[in-house]
């Protein structure tokens, strides 16, 4: 590929100025609309059914927004036009009046809460609007010769950050604005996804590099390029739209560029990948066994003695030794992996979403992965290599939790152990890991559900599971037995819809061979019997004795499925009517070998199920589980299925949530904190819990549902160990030159 041409001798602040007033037209021209699709989403709001108390507060809010809506949108455009003219200013004059680099500035709680509002909608616009602005940002960056400004017009956090503080200045509570935040996103991501498709096209016209075409920019202009550059990922026209797509996306595209870091001397094959390194090195690195137990005891102790070890300064002493080991590489593809290893665990001892005495944890994982790193290159391109999937799932389940409820945790301790684990076997690679990682899975599968409240849900709702798709084999297996009988259509419809339950709901809560259960069975076969014909005078008076017995046993089968007692007087009558009108009939009798054949395969009915006819869906109410439980389940929410079409990718990706992971929950207009903490054994139920025990019980429909509109979002899309990648691939870029000290 051609190399790009040289940027302009002037900084070309003309295009670069025309384009943030392109950038402000449109996006005042569009604050009419904006207004408009937020009225109407609080309209919809406030038709909707609820409490009257909700009801009562969702009407407060449309009526507070239609006072203020367009005193909100001039403010927003006079806002954007001051924001303009700040930026057209001379940069000596801006240079002027700005505070000194390490000035200090107060400011108060209500501008750090609208700077927090402001950053998450700029997040979720940013990921609607795919790498549309990133381009842009590297295109304009290349014409003025350095990196846009913090608070430049072009940058979508500084939009975001004007309609957040307007909102405020109309008059508007916050909260009204946490009420619009899902629409908002959804429409901020269109506004800019296309205003950025036209300045891209501006850029173009102008004959201005394609993004994939100009080599990262350095962050001082002053200095000299290095000879290694780390190539820039290619732009694309637009991110796939659905956010585990984008999340994969976005992980290619930090493999591609690894490789490229790793292996520059075939930096255009995309099947570049660092070769293992020396053994001189890896041997200097087994060696220092006795040195690294003896840092790791002085860490120990520094914990115990102080009550937790200071994040800043362990991360110091892990670049201390990060640097000893550069000095014993001679290769300088060693001395690359080393570094990429070394700022991945500095990325991650600085994420403040892990709790400190977790990072402490993982940082004593260093030198075990830089073992595996250097050994086995394709830690770096694999991104479903055991080390990773170890450390991202440590660290997604710990994402919910802060320093004092994780602090003497189970969970710490488990973290603990297999850290512990894997420091003792330094020479086995990978294969540590990977026991590892299956080790924490089983704990996982008994953690995450040994509270006594959330065991108890678990074991109702798998019941409840295992009843229906018991009713949907038992039906299937009924039409099997009675398809060649002259059987009558009500006994039937009575057999497939509402007998099957009843021997599903007994195998579940007494077992297949209990003598209740073998009893409702026996009343199928005696049913049968009873609605044929009767052409002698011993088989009427057979009838007549046994027929109360076999009406007080349907009697307690629909008492057990949960039947009114008006109910089942009803249900009774027809079935009495059509065996009295079987009583008399000339047709053919049923013959007794075959009833003989029917009464022995449903005493072992459940040798001849298959997994044939298995529920796409499990109906889910709260009625449902008080039947199979008998009482209410303190704590418990039952959110069952709602009309909304689901894609289907959603809800593959519903099935593929792992226990663990923790997601934001928007219910009822309140924002939750949940964990994922079970799914029943064929995954179509699932059920996530807050820290204070709160339960949501949810079938895959709703759970896509929610998925599909943003009302539950993953905290850990990427991956610890993903997300530390980007950011060591972001300090490198900025200084490439300690890749070689």
């Amino acid at each position: 590929m051609a190399s790009p041409p040289p940027p302009p001798a002037a900084p070309a602040t003309g295009l670069v100025r025309q384009a943030r007033q392109q950038l402000a037209q449109d996006l005042a021209q569009a604050l009419p609309d904006l207004a408009l699709r937020l009225d109407a989403f609080l309209e919809h709001l406030a038709d909707q059914v609820g409490t009257q108390r909700e009801m009562q507060a969702h009407r407060d809010v449309l009526e507070r927004w239609r006072a203020q809506q367009s005193a909100w949108v001039a403010a927003c455009g006079n806002a954007l036009e001051a924001a303009l003219s700040a930026s057209l200013l001379p940069a000596a004059a801006t240079r002027g009046n700005a505070p000194l680099p390490d000035a200090f500035e107060l400011l108060s709680d209500d501008a750090i809460e609208n700077q927090i509002q402001a950053a998450r909608l700029a997040l979720a616009a940013d990921e609607m609007a795919g790498s549309s602005f990133e381009a842009l940002r590297l295109r304009s960056q290349w014409l003025q010769h350095h990196e846009l400004a913090a608070d430049d017009l072009l940058r979508p956090e500084t939009f975001c950050e004007l309609l957040v503080d307007q909102w405020r200045l109309a008059g508007l509570p916050r909260a009204d604005l946490q009420d619009v935040t899902a629409p908002l996103q959804t429409a901020l991501g269109e506004l800019l996804q296309t205003a950025y498709a036209a300045l891209h096209e501006l850029y173009d016209r102008e004959g201005v590099p394609a993004s994939r075409e100009l080599a990262v920019l350095r962050r001082h202009p002053d200095t000299v390029q290095p000879a290694l550059q780390l190539p820039a990922a290619p732009a694309k026209a637009a991110a796939p739209a659905h956010p585990l797509l984008r999340a994969r996306h976005r992980a290619q595209e930090v493999v591609q560029q690894l490789r490229q870091l790793l292996s520059p001397g075939r930096a255009g094959s995309a099947s570049a990948a660092p070769g293992p390194a020396s053994q001189s090195l890896l041997q200097a690195l087994a060696e220092q066994a006795p040195a690294e137990a003896s840092w790791q005891s002085e860490m120990s102790a520094m914990g115990t003695a102080s009550g937790g070890v200071e994040i800043s300064q362990l991360a110091r002493a892990l670049r201390q030794r990060s640097n000893s080991w550069k000095q014993q590489a001679t290769a300088p593809g060693d001395r690359a992996a080393i570094e990429v290893v070394a700022l991945m665990f500095q990325s991650i001892l600085a994420q403040d979403r892990i709790p400190p005495s977790i990072r402490v944890w993982f940082a004593r994982l260093q030198l075990p992965v830089l073992r595996v790193a250097l050994a086995e290159p394709d830690f770096f391109s694999n991104l479903q290599h055991p080390v990773r999937l170890l450390i991202d799932r440590m660290g997604a389940c710990v994402l919910g939790f802060d320093a004092t409820s994780m602090g003497g945790s189970v969970l710490e301790a488990e973290i603990a152990r297999i850290v512990q684990t894997i420091e003792q076997f330094p020479e086995t690679g990978q294969r540590v890991f990977q026991l590892a990682h299956q080790e924490f899975e089983k704990f996982l599968a008994g953690y995450l559900t040994q509270e006594q409240p959330k065991a108890r849900i678990v074991s109702v709702v798998q019941q409840m599971e295992e009843k229906e798709t018991l009713t949907i084999q038992y039906t299937i297996e009924l039409r099997r037995l009675l398809k060649d009988m002259p059987v009558r259509p009500e006994l039937r419809n009575f057999l497939f819809r509402d007998w099957a339950e009843v021997l599903a709901l007994s195998a579940v809560r007494v077992g297949a061979a209990h003598d209740q259960t073998l009893a409702f069975k026996r009343a199928a076969s005696d049913l049968v019997w009873a609605g044929s014909a009767k052409p002698t005078r011993e088989q009427r008076a057979q009838l007549i004795r046994s027929l109360p017995g076999l009406l007080q046993c349907l009697r307690e089968g629909l008492t057990l499925i949960g039947m009114s007692a008006s109910a089942q007087a009803e249900q009774l009558k027809r079935l009495t009517d059509t065996l009295a009108e079987a009583f008399v009939a000339k047709t053919a009798a049923i013959a007794p070998e075959d009833l003989e054949a029917m009464a022995r395969r449903l005493s072992h009915l459940e040798e001849f199920m298959s997994a044939e006819g298995l529920p796409g869906d499990t109906p889910l109410s709260a009625e449902n589980l008080e039947k199979l439980l008998g009482v209410d389940i303190a704590g418990l929410q039952v959110l069952g299925n709602t009309p909304q079409p689901v894609d289907a990718p959603q809800l593959q990706w519903a099935r593929t949530l792992q226990p663990g992971s923790w997601f934001t929950l928007d219910h009822n207009g309140t924002s939750l904190q949940v964990q994922y903490s079970w799914h029943s054994n064929q995954r179509q139920l699932h059920l996530f819990a807050t820290l204070d025990g709160q339960c949501y019980l949810m079938p895959l429909q709703r759970l896509a549902g929610y998925l599909q509109s943003g009302l539950l979002v993953w905290h850990d899309a990427e991956g610890v160990t993903l997300r530390a990648t980007r950011d060591a691939l972001e300090k490198i870029e900025a200084n490439p030159e300690r890749l070689q000290a």
